[in-house]
């Protein structure tokens, strides 16, 4: 809508806060940067909280349910036995037999 002239003009902006009851001192409340900038820190705490339930209950969970499914062989240790036992076993109490036929 266009005015002839300005004081038509400013009649109008004047009649339009009249009719709406509102001051042009008045604050409408947030704008949309202040409301941006809340969703972002909001957004940031959320993603703050997922990591977090992520380091602390997903991933050992997994580890946990990975490890009952894993089959590692046992860890064979050798048998400790005294020096004075271990020297007497060097002796062999079986020896193999050989077979004649093969020899001939």
């Amino acid at each position: 809508m266009h005015f002839k002239t300005h004081t038509e003009a400013m009649e109008n902006i004047l009649d339009f806060f009249l009719y709406n009851e509102i001051s042009p001192r008045e604050k409408f409340g947030p704008t949309g940067r202040t409301i941006e900038a809340k969703l972002l820190k909001r957004i940031n705490a959320v993603i703050a909280i997922m990591r977090d339930v992520e380091k602390t209950q997903t991933k050992p969970t997994v580890a946990m349910l990975q490890s009952l499914f894993v089959m590692d062989e046992p860890n064979k240790k050798p048998l400790i036995v005294e020096k004075k036992y271990a020297e007497e076993k060097k002796e062999v109490r079986f020896r193999e037999r050989r077979n004649i036929k093969n020899e001939l």
